[in-house]
Parts: C-alpha cells; sequence; structure tokens
C-alpha cells in the first residue's frame, strides 16, 4: 500500500480493497518475480520492500533469502499482512519519506504502484537510495496512465471508458500527483547517478472480462465518488465503464506498467 496520507485507496471498505490487492498480485507478481531475480536475489540478501500491499512479494522474498537474510516491510497501513510471522521478517508502519530506516544496509529495495501516490515522490525516492548499500539494487514498478485508451467496444462505452480516463488524470491532478509518472522512472534514476539501468514496458491490451480489467472496474467502484468529484464523469459514464470491462468483446489498454532496475555506485 503506498505511503502517501493523499493515497486514493484511502478509506475504502477493507474488502473489496483486500480482494483488489490480491487480484493485482494475481496479474503483476509473476513480472516482478523476474525482474527481482534479474538483480541476483539470493539468500542472505537483506530487502527492503516499500508499500507491501497484502504481502505476496514480501513473503516470497522473505522465502529467497532464507534464515541468515532479511526482509523489512514499510507501509502506512500494515492491515492487509494478516497475522503471519516469519522470524525474517520485520513489518514497520510508517512513511517511507519520515520513517526512520537504516541507511546503506540493503541489498535491495523495491516498491510498485508506490510513487504515483506520493506527491514529492523524489524525497520518497532518495530515502530509498540512501537505505541500499553501495552496489545495492533499486526495482521500481509505476503505472503510466496516459497509455490508457478504449479498443473495442460500443461507441456510448468507449467514451465512457474516454471520459473515466480523464477523470483518473483530473483526481491525480488534483492531489498534485502524476498519473503518467512511470514514464519518468528511467531518467529519475539515471539523474541519482544508478547504474545498470534498464526499463521495461508492459502495456497490452486486456479484454474484457479479463483479470486486469476486473482490476479496473474495481477500483472504479471503490473510487466511485472520487471519480465524481472531478465532475467530468457521472454515474451512467462509471456505469458503463463497469459494463464494458465485463464485456467479453471489448478490449482496452487500461495502463502500461513501466519499470526500472538500477544499482548504487560502489
Amino acid at each position: 500500500m503506498a505511503q502517501s496520507e493523499e493515497y486514493v485507496f484511502r478509506r475504502v471498505e477493507d474488502q473489496p480493497e483486500l480482494e483488489r490487492l490480491r487480484m493485482i498480485e494475481r496479474v503483476f507478481d509473476p513480472a516482478s518475480r523476474r525482474r527481482l531475480l534479474g538483480t541476483g536475489l539470493q539468500e542472505g540478501w537483506r530487502c527492503l520492500e516499500i508499500g507491501p500491499g497484502a504481502g505476496s512479494i514480501m513473503t516470497w522474498m522473505s522465502e529467497l533469502v532464507g534464515p541468515t537474510g532479511q526482509v523489512l516491510a514499510v507501509d502506512l497501513d500494515p492491515k492487509f499482512l494478516g497475522g503471519t510471522v516469519r522470524a525474517n521478517v520485520t513489518v514497520m508502519q510508517g512513511d517511507v519519506r519520515t520513517a526512520e530506516l537504516p541507511e546503506r544496509s540493503f541489498d535491495l529495495v523495491h516498491a510498485r504502484y508506490v510513487l504515483i501516490h506520493i506527491p514529492d515522490y523524489g524525497r520518497a525516492l532518495n530515502r530509498m537510495l540512501a537505505c541500499l548499500k553501495p552496489g545495492g539494487w533499486l526495482v521500481l514498478e509505476e503505472p503510466d496512465f496516459s497509455a490508457s485508451r478504449g479498443i473495442t467496444g460500443s461507441a456510448e462505452q468507449l467514451a465512457a471508458v474516454g471520459k473515466v480516463n480523464h477523470a483518473i488524470k483530473v483526481m491525480y491532478d488534483k492531489l498534485g500527483m502524476d498519473y503518467a509518472l512511470g514514464q519518468k522512472l528511467e531518467a529519475l534514476l539515471l539523474a541519482r547517478g544508478l547504474q545498470s539501468v534498464t526499463m521495461g514496458k508492459d502495456g497490452p491490451s486486456s479484454p474484457g472480462g479479463s483479470d486486469m480489467a476486473t482490476i479496473m472496474k474495481m477500483s472504479t467502484v471503490q473510487l466511485r465518488e472520487k471519480y465524481l468529484a472531478t465532475g467530468v464523469v457521472t454515474n451512467e459514464d462509471l456505469d458503463r465503464y463497469c459494463r464494458f470491462a465485463e464485456n467479453q468483446e471489448s478490449s482496452a489498454v487500461y495502463y502500461a506498467t513501466i519499470a526500472v532496475t538500477g544499482r548504487k555506485a560502489s
């Protein structure tokens, strides 16, 4: 879960939010694991997970690093991490920008869909880098909602998709957040002197009824009032968007995920 008081999914219902987080894990964990393994992640590493959500990556990393390694997970509200206690996992409630984190201590720092929810994301990024050991790896995954577009569907539904995409942008703009932050990740890492920087982009077309479409429908249900508050969508638009996301004959790029990996200079 993101580390900002302005986090758009704060004050939503717990059970639907947990279901949404678990769906995100099901869709995006395989790619996240490949990226993390690409750093050389192994037994004995110390890892920092920012915004662990429902905890799947945190748990997976703890299994890889084993009893000689450690995983520290930092979240504003760790309520979805459950009661599972692992000897090599520590959960800290706090904000990455202000929490008392050990500097130059971690072999790997990972965050997925965190920086987009922080207006002063540069400050959060600098804290993450300060926590890395020389030679340690940073892996970031952030969305780019500017890639969103409807592809196939009825004219009315495609119009609703366009309006909801606009509402998402307006909502983030009002909060001082960058809804296309993913585009900037590579430049942010290079400007901070990271080495061996690589970038990947994943923004496939997804049919209605798919896991990706379901995630966006769930988000729309959770954020209905916030979308309406932008003034650019109506309840009817949101209902059409949800029907579009259920319709197996529809398709859309709901957003792109941009991932970057970089290594701190030794």
